[in-house]
């Protein structure tokens, strides 16, 4: 018996190679995912043949003339987009959306909204995700592979088993069950993650030779928030999600937050907070619920073309950022970082109040070795990082365990 299992583990890991081999690279060939996952050819041969024929992978078609050397040609492998579907869905600050998604990783349908989150009860929340993915199951335009998971990024701080949200500054209400309704709606498995989390996958997707073992992701946005990768696991606390930087206390009972409490992080360099001292408001006001991305634009435009108190708001938000990272940096190395969202369209502005407060710190003993670059739409990369979470999971969970259900067109001639 022992030695069956080991034969049916052994043949599960091999399978779940060669399809991580196929979904990593761009089209690969036998030989080069030979090459990656060290297993044999005849070991490739075999099990990218049963991949096939269960309609998970496919050989790609190409355009190009057939090689004139002797041999067989190398014939390039593929994800098949028919053989399932995921779901996607992004809730931040006042705006909903959601797509179905194929298995090769193209949107099939998708659909936005804007919600006035703050006004509404845990329970409209849900309804509103449970109606957007519905009608998007029932589009004519979501003919294709069954749905066989659901990822939701969520702005705020979701529990570690990946159920429900535990608090966000987008609503009043507190531990919504998400994944518990949705998997009661819909029949699938069901993820809830922080929103920065799945930003931080997103980039190891879209750029591994620079987010791979160790980096960080900064959410520059209404809010602040951070996605961690050590070692090349993303990190998660015991209780909840994990790594919320911008509430990391900047200046003891200083500045009011939106979390509620005063010195955060969050409360000089979240955009309420840059606009807050733009204006030269007071840092005891409840901070504004909500803002453009075009007034911070025009914050940021006016700091580049004279000093005055937007200039300084920028330095502000900088600072606290800085001397933040800099306090990680104390704890462990430096990383790579993205700083994703509209604040770092005027990152320009802050990077130097940045690399200045963690030079002041122990971590900036290593300051040299710190490189910054900025993604300034961050929805589609919630949307990526939410994607692949689902994706992986088909992958690893599904389909290398050889429970691939079958296609509705799998016996049309």
């Amino acid at each position: 018996m022992s030695v069956g299992i080991r034969h049916d583990d052994l043949r599960r890991r091999n399978r779940a190679m060669v399809i991580s081999a196929v979904r990593r690279a761009s089209q690969p060939s036998r030989t080069e995912i030979a090459a990656t996952t060290g297993l044999s050819h005849s070991t490739i041969s075999t099990i990218s043949s049963d991949l096939i024929a269960e309609g998970i992978l496919a050989e790609a078609k190409s355009n190009e003339p057939v090689s004139m050397k002797r041999g067989r040609p190398q014939v390039a492998l593929t994800l098949e987009p028919r053989a399932a579907s995921v779901v996607a869905v992004v809730l931040s600050l006042n705006s909903l959306s959601a797509a179905i998604i194929d298995y090769a990783g193209n949107t099939v349908v998708e659909e936005t909204t804007r919600l006035v989150t703050e006004h509404m009860s845990g329970e409209a929340l849900t309804d509103e995700c449970v109606a957007m993915i519905r009608r998007l199951t029932e589009s004519d335009d979501a003919a294709g592979g069954t749905v066989l998971r659901i990822a939701m990024a969520v702005q705020g701080i979701t529990d570690a088993a990946s159920r429900k949200l535990l608090w966000s500054p987008i609503t009043r209400h507190d531990d919504i069950p998400f994944a518990d309704r949705l998997e009661q709606e819909f029949g699938v498995p069901v993820t809830v993650e922080n929103d920065c989390n799945m930003i931080a996958e997103a980039l190891r997707w879209r750029d591994p030779s620079r987010y791979r073992d160790d980096f960080i992701a900064i959410l520059l946005s209404h809010g602040i928030g951070m996605g961690l990768v050590i070692k090349g696991e993303l990190f998660t606390g015991t209780q909840s999600s994990g790594a919320e930087f911008g509430h990391m206390i900047h200046r003891p009972d200083g500045a009011l937050c939106r979390c509620g409490r005063r010195g955060c992080i969050e409360a000089y360099a979240g955009n309420y907070a840059i606009w807050r001292n733009a204006r030269l408001g007071d840092e005891n006001a409840e901070p504004l619920a909500d803002l453009s991305d075009d007034d911070i634009r025009s914050l940021a435009d006016a700091a580049r073309d004279h000093d005055g108190p937007e200039r300084e708001a920028f330095r502000k938000a900088g600072e606290a950022i800085g001397f933040g990272l800099g306090s990680m940096f104390a704890l462990f190395d430096p990383a790579p970082l993205a700083f994703v969202g509209v604040g770092a369209t005027a990152f320009d502005l802050m990077e130097p109040h940045v690399r200045a407060a963690i030079a002041k710190t122990a971590g900036g003993l290593h300051s040299k070795a710190i490189s910054f670059d900025t993604e300034p739409n961050e929805v589609p990369l919630k949307r990526e990082g939410a994607m692949m979470r689902a994706l992986l999971h088909v992958d690893q969970e599904i389909f290398a365990a050889g429970s691939a259900p079958r296609r509705a067109d799998a016996d049309v001639a």
